[in-house]
């Protein structure tokens, strides 16, 4: 009996000990992941004494990680002192070429001077779309820039593009009509603005005869503006590439445009949870369905 109780008391020990042990290895493996989570982790902080197997290999991927983490900040950091460097280098250059199409314009010039000024005004005006589009694009994709949904009023969003966008769709003989429409969603009022003004834009290019139509919709979960055209229409197999990064169909290329906008318009509307939505046939018009999350 004396022996068994030796025996029981033994296992026992070991059983609390055990306990103990493995408790300790947890709170460690814990406290690494903990450091992880924070950004604090440092190869310091891992005791070759006290942890196993396990928390070894553990703490080798954690700064490993921290590393890599490291890596990633200085490459976009890298990137956003380029973005900065390119969007300054190339504005006064640009400005510069249309401010002296705009003098040259005011100057005697034969009808074919006229044509190759006015030829590199727009290419001027091309290229400074092209660099700010860029610009935003890339300090969108690397983090740089981020979104900052807020509840808002959608119709305001709709009354500032028809401010920017009516004079442009006139002077086409396009009609311009925006249907009232109030209802709160969750966005980011400046970005937003700059994805639906990139929608109503591409939909007055393409569009030569009637006009544009803004209104608003709501479900459960969305709220949506629709942009409805009577241009040239786009074949059902062809809407995904409208969306690709420079996308432009054989269609559109005599219009101007550097096929970017509508790519920008979806980046944006996907940082906020929001989607773009197109129904169009050829020869019917399209309409672009842009919804935001309420």
């Amino acid at each position: 009996m004396g022996l068994a109780f030796l025996m029981a008391a033994g296992a026992l020990a070991y059983a609390i000990y055990d306990r103990h042990r493995n408790k300790k290895i947890l709170d460690h493996v814990e406290e690494l992941l903990d450091d992880a989570i924070r950004g604090s982790f440092r190869e310091g902080a891992f005791s070759e004494d006290r942890v196993s197997r396990i928390e070894s290999k553990l703490a080798d991927y954690l700064q490993s990680s921290a590393l890599s983490a490291e890596n990633v900040r200085r490459d976009r950091d890298q990137i956003k002192t380029l973005i900065a460097d390119i969007s300054h280098q190339t504005k006064t250059p640009i400005t510069n070429l249309l401010l002296h199409s705009e003098l040259l314009q005011e100057t005697e010039l034969s009808a074919e001077q006229r044509e190759s000024l006015n030829a590199i005004g727009n290419e001027a005006e091309k290229l400074r779309f092209l660099v700010d589009a860029l610009v935003k694009l890339s300090r969108l994709e690397n983090g740089i820039l981020s979104l900052d949904p807020k509840k808002d009023d959608v119709g305001r969003l709709l009354k500032e593009t028809e401010a920017a966008m009516r004079k442009k769709a006139e002077a086409k003989g396009l009609t311009f009509s925006v249907e009232e429409g109030h209802a709160e969603a969750s966005f980011d009022y400046k970005w937003t603005l700059e994805a639906l003004g990139n929608i109503v834009d591409n939909a007055i290019k393409y569009t030569e005869k009637g006009g544009i139509t803004l209104s608003v919709s709501t479900t459960e979960m969305f709220v949506c503006i629709h942009v409805k055209d009577t241009g040239m229409g786009i074949p059902e197999e062809d809407i995904p590439k409208i969306f690709a990064r420079f996308g432009r169909l054989p269609s559109s290329r005599e219009q101007e445009g550097v096929g970017i906008g509508l790519y920008l318009a979806r980046e944006i509307l996907s940082k906020e949870e929001g989607y773009i939505k197109v129904k169009s046939r050829p020869g019917e018009g399209s309409e672009f369905r842009i919804c935001l999350k309420r």
